[in-house]
């Protein structure tokens, strides 16, 4: 994947991840959340390589899944790590 192929997924997939993580996870800012989502699409690619998710044609979309759950995970890590105590 290109640079800019990754910025561009890590955006969608991050803002993907910040909408499924569970709970309210506004607290984190969006450089934040763009972080999660480019750390999501490499950790997701490398899981499904690891599962043995084949390249298609087309979409992958088993390897998008992992990487939206992925970034979802890395998202509410980062608003626990993040958030402040005492709110």
């Amino acid at each position: 994947m290109s640079l800019i192929g990754l910025l561009i997924a890590g955006i969608i997939i991050g803002l993907l991840g910040k909408w499924v993580a569970p709970s309210n996870r506004d607290n984190i800012p969006i450089w934040l959340t763009i972080i999660c989502g480019i750390v999501g699409v490499l950790v997701g690619y490398w899981v499904a390589g690891a599962l043995g998710v084949a390249s298609t044609s087309g979409p992958d979309w088993i390897r998008w899944i992992i990487s939206i759950v992925l970034a979802a995970i890395f998202v509410a890590i980062a608003s626990a790590l993040t958030s402040r105590r005492g709110r």
